[in-house]
């Protein structure tokens, strides 16, 4: 990210006026690079030592996989972690504890710690049809019977059922779905020839006389109209009598206090799963979806050992691109190898993240998945800049100071972009973050992050020392066999000729004069630029890449001289066949093209119509807090979810009104509001019951406390029909001889509901929690999706907000010393878009913003920097030459690795497309959409608009001004060889 400032050791330059600011930007550049030089001298002088050390300590830290462990709790994962919702539910478990209820339940708002449920559909036909219900009921008395054994072997072996697992009502008897006794009432009838018990829906009324709610048990109903009329599910009213079902929900509760009985239920739900699995197939009419309390964590989990052999097949895939990106047809100067140890740096860095993360005790999850390509995406960077750097240094260097050029010319950057990396993810792992998955995904990726950055600085730095000493040689850089002279190449075959094709050094010294006075090489290249008649040496020298007079640094001298060459880079390679491929296309072929004064309008059109698009999906951005939505395709979870929207999806859960306080029920004002609160709604209500108990007996529903609360205790609840609403109310007692009071009270509600339900749900919640803020009755609202559907969208954002703003920051107190101002300023706006374009564009394909795509937008910043950032400091540092110019090359010094970076990710990314997994599947569009965004800003947008927009290429020139300035440079030049003092007079 950070440009390059010329170095003042050994210099002596013009001293003028300057600002302050950009005085204090030279000498912390100056000191930066100066460091960095030594750092990379250091390296060179000790490869062996950086080269073992990574791998040593990588391997002594892998082997602490026996500490592996997998995260069990996913809600805590996915749901956000300081909601109200959360407390709220605390606040039921504590008053309405599952264990309290002994006559009914309901499977989704009453979920223990263990549970198994089926969803029965018919794929022809009513569940209801005597051979449906036949099957079904025998269905429910096989799980009833299903035994257990505990442990599997041993004289310590016990069998478990059922019956030894599941809550128990007031009667010590398993309490069993309502559904389940109303399809017995109906077997019966008809084994008896007795009239079948009608049956209505949503709520129905049992044998006893209590009114049962089925809404949730029951689905696909098509009911009796007026008139023997049919009507569908959902249109009827309350009580309308069943015609037809397509679907049941089934669900056994069990009681696992910890430790023996825990492992007994987890053995019993993976029983009960097999015996689905046998029942469908002895019934092939009936399909079976079943789920268990642990479905969720097994399905989310599941997705990682699907993207076992892809990640392999990624790997693969891009270490053949790596090869051909690093690959050249001059066979020593190539340098394959470089690559596969590049990704092994990176596969290093990953196993010692992985060791640490270990050796801490910390759990895995499936989000971790992401990691991977973010050190891939950063490596690669750094790899191929390095390498970009090491082959436009001078051949005729020793190899240690070679490698210092490239560190002092590359590492300033890379640990730019590494400190926005560590910024963006820092930020997001810290407390601030209320989603646990963000948290610990960004953790680990800036560990990661870190580690590979010091594994590239030490193991990949020292693998490019070795191949250094290779090509130094002579040797093959694949084969690493020293590559006979040209005149020895004669007599062998021609594909040996091709396969062994080099240029030596002696070829270039006949054809060329050595160096002279005229030609200083220096990693200054206004220096270089200040010849008005370049040596033919310069001009010819195979040596050096690219543009002959511009070396290592992007930064040139601040007031360059007024006499440029304009010549091209193409014209001074006198062996372009030996040019890297990429490097000859983009210096050939597309430098000039996109910089084509009729390419520009087109491209400033793509660009609006990139904004355009990205504006079209950010206004259509909705929030993905179902968290089936992240779990492998055509699992339990998915089938199940999918079922139970087809069948179920006509009411809302069950929802739990809870008067946490004691409240004056015996007024009259107190029961219309909650009547009033309760209308609209499909409800189970004590209190409504309750007064049209008192209305049936002609008494006054406003009496004195006394009365109405011994009434209640004594009459209504010991009715056998109200019996059941015992469970839903709490008496605190007042003193000896006084009728207690109610303390706390729940009633149960149920709302119409359409296709978007989980949207209607949030609105519900919102306004009943509005509306508990005004009430004289404090009251609260809970459903266990309301944990996950809580501040859903304020957690999950939050973290990309934090983030992107501490990216600017960072940008913004960086142009105070660090970067050009104007740097800054591009790089933050390139940072912008990309994420307004991945975010805009990732709707439109479908992806909801929940936490992985939350993650992969954080990672953006940082994938966007590393790509951008380079070319951007490259062309600000140019001086004295036009913008179009300046872009070309900038192109040909960062955009080609960028490039090079950009293809080996993509591809790596084609098999995690193939993975049957809605979390690979966001992950693979949304990292997608980043690398084609991060691409086009780099390789089109921004070399277009650079070249009409400033930084100006003009600074310090006045007309006529500094042109006929005559000044003496002394420069010395180090090399290991010879000590070379050349004067120039200009």
């Amino acid at each position: 990210m950070l440009g390059s400032a010329p170095g003042l050791s050994g210099r002596w330059e013009r001293l003028e006026p300057r600002p302050r600011a950009r005085m204090l930007r030279q000498v912390l550049h100056a000191g930066l690079r100066t460091s960095f030089h030594a750092l990379g001298r250091f390296v060179a002088s000790h490869p062996v030592f950086f080269a073992s050390a990574p791998v040593l300590l990588s391997i002594l830290l892998g082997s602490s996989f026996s500490r592996y462990r997998v995260e069990e709790d996913v809600e805590s994962l996915l749901a956000p972690k300081h909601s109200l919702a959360k407390i709220e539910g605390n606040l039921v478990d504590s008053l309405f504890p599952v264990n309290r209820s002994k006559h009914a339940l309901y499977s989704d708002l009453q979920t223990p710690g263990r549970y198994g449920r089926v969803i029965i559909t018919t794929r022809k036909g009513s569940v209801l049809d005597p051979v449906h219900l036949d099957a079904v009921l025998k269905l429910h008395r096989r799980i009833y019977q299903m035994q257990v054994t505990v442990p599997a072997t041993g004289f310590n072996s016990f069998n478990y059922s059922f019956s030894n697992l599941c809550l128990l009502d007031d009667k010590n008897v398993c309490i069993i779905d309502d559904i389940i006794r109303a399809m017995e009432e109906i077997q019966s009838a008809r084994n008896s020839n007795r009239s079948v018990p009608v049956l209505r829906y949503p709520i129905t009324q049992l044998a006893d006389g209590r009114q049962a709610y089925i809404g949730h048990q029951m689905g696909g109903v098509q009911g009796w109209g007026p008139g023997g009329a049919m009507r569908v599910q959902g249109m009827g009213v309350r009580g309308e009598g069943v015609r037809s079902a397509r679907a049941l929900q089934l669900t056994y509760y069990l009681q696992a206090p910890g430790g023996l009985m825990d492992r007994v239920a987890s053995q019993w739900e993976k029983a009960f799963c097999a015996e689905l699995q046998h029942f469908t197939e002895l019934h092939p009419k009936l399909g079976l979806y079943p789920s268990t309390s642990s479905s969720l964590r097994t399905d989310f989990q599941f997705s990682s050992v699907l993207a076992r052999r892809p990640l392999l097949a990624s790997l693969g895939v891009c270490g053949v691109l790596v090869v051909l990106c690093c690959s050249m047809r001059d066979c020593v100067r190539s340098k394959p190898w470089l690559g596969l140890l590049a990704l092994l740096s990176i596969t290093l860095s990953g196993l010692t993240a992985a060791g640490i993360l270990n050796l801490t005790g910390a759990t895995y999850n499936s989000t971790y998945l992401g990691i991977p390509f973010v050190m891939l995406g950063h490596g690669l960077f750094g790899s191929f800049e390095m390498l970009s750097s090491w082959r436009r240094t001078r051949e005729d260097q020793h190899v240690k100071e070679r490698v210092a050029s490239v560190f002092e010319d590359v590492m300033l950057r890379f640990s730019g972009s590494t400190m926005i990396h560590l910024m963006t993810l820092g930020l997001a792992a810290s407390p601030l973050t209320n989603m646990e998955a963000v948290r610990l995904f960004c953790r680990t990726a800036a560990l990661a992050v870190t580690i590979s950055y010091v594994y590239m600085l030490s193991f990949y730095s020292s693998c490019l020392v070795f191949t250094g000493y290779l090509e130094t040689g002579y040797r093959h850089g694949c084969f690493c066999r020293r590559v006979p002279k040209p005149d020895r190449l004669d007599s062998k075959p021609a594909w040996y000729r091709c396969l062994m094709y080099t240029r030596y050094q002696e070829e270039t010294q006949v054809t060329n004069p050595p160096h002279g006075i005229g030609h200083t090489h220096t990693p200054n290249p206004d220096l270089t630029h200040t010849h008005t008649h370049p040596h033919p040496h310069t001009m010819n020298n195979p040596a050096v890449r690219g543009h002959a007079h511009v070396a290592n640094s992007t930064h040139p001298h601040p007031h360059p001289h007024p006499h440029p060459h304009p010549h091209s880079t193409a014209s001074m390679d006198p062996h372009p066949q030996d040019s890297h491929l990429l490097l000859g296309c983009v210096r050939r072929c597309y430098g000039d093209w996109i910089t084509n004064t009729y390419v520009k309008p087109f491209v400033v059109l793509l660009y609006l119509v990139y904004i355009s698009f990205g504006l079209m999906g950010f206004l259509q951005v909705t929030q993905g807090s179902d968290p089936s939505a992240l779990v492998a395709m055509d699992t339990a979870t998915v089938l199940y979810t999918r079922a139970q929207q087809r069948y179920f999806s006509s009411y809302s859960p069950v929802i739990g009104f809870y008067i946490y306080e004691s409240a004056p029920y015996w007024n009259a004002s107190v029961q219309r509001d909650l009547l009033e609160y309760a209308k609209g709604f499909q409800r189970i209500s004590w209190l409504e019951a309750y007064l049209n108990y008192l209305s049936d007996r002609n008494q006054s529903t406003s009496q004195p406390r006394e009365n109405f609360t011994r009434t209640l205790r004594h009459a209504f609840l010991r009715e056998p029909q109200f019996a059941h609403f015992a469970d839903d109310i709490i008496f605190a007692e007042r003193g000896q001889g006084e009728e207690p009071d109610v303390a706390a009270s729940r009633i149960f509600l149920v709302a119409k509901t359409t296709e978007n339900k989980r949207e209607e749900m949030s609105v519900l919640l919102d306004t009943l929690r509005r509306l508990s803020l005004t009430s004289r009755v404090r009251f609260l609202i809970f459903n266990p999706s309301f944990v996950y559907l809580d501040r859903y969208a304020a957690a999950v954002s939050s973290p990309l907000r934090h983030s992107l703003l501490a990216v600017l920051f960072l940008l913004g107190l960086s142009s105070l010393a660090v970067v050009e101002p104007l740097v800054s300023v591009w790089l933050g706006l390139t940072l912008l878009s990309v994420q307004f374009g991945v975010l805009g564009f990732m709707t439109l394909w479908g992806v909801e913003l929940d936490c992985m795509s939350v993650l992969c937008l954080i990672s953006a910043l940082g994938h966007s920097a590393d790509c951008s950032g380079p070319l951007l400091c490259g062309f600000a540092a140019g001086r004295g030459e036009s913008r179009t110019r300046w872009v070309r090359v900038a192109l040909e010094r960062h955009g080609v690795p960028s490039l090079q970076t950009l293809i080996c990710y993509g591809a790596a990314l084609v098999p995690v497309g193939s993975i049957r997994s809605n979390l690979t599947r966001t992950l693979f569009r949304c990292l997608t959409l980043t690398a084609g965004c991060s691409a086009l800003h780099t390789l089109a947008f921004l070399p277009t608009l650079l070249t009409f927009l400033p930084p100006s290429k003009s600074r310090g020139h006045g007309p006529g001004g500094e042109g006929q300035r005559q000044e003496v440079e002394c420069v010395e030049m180090n090399d290991s060889t010879r000590v070379v003092d050349q004067i120039t007079t200009v």
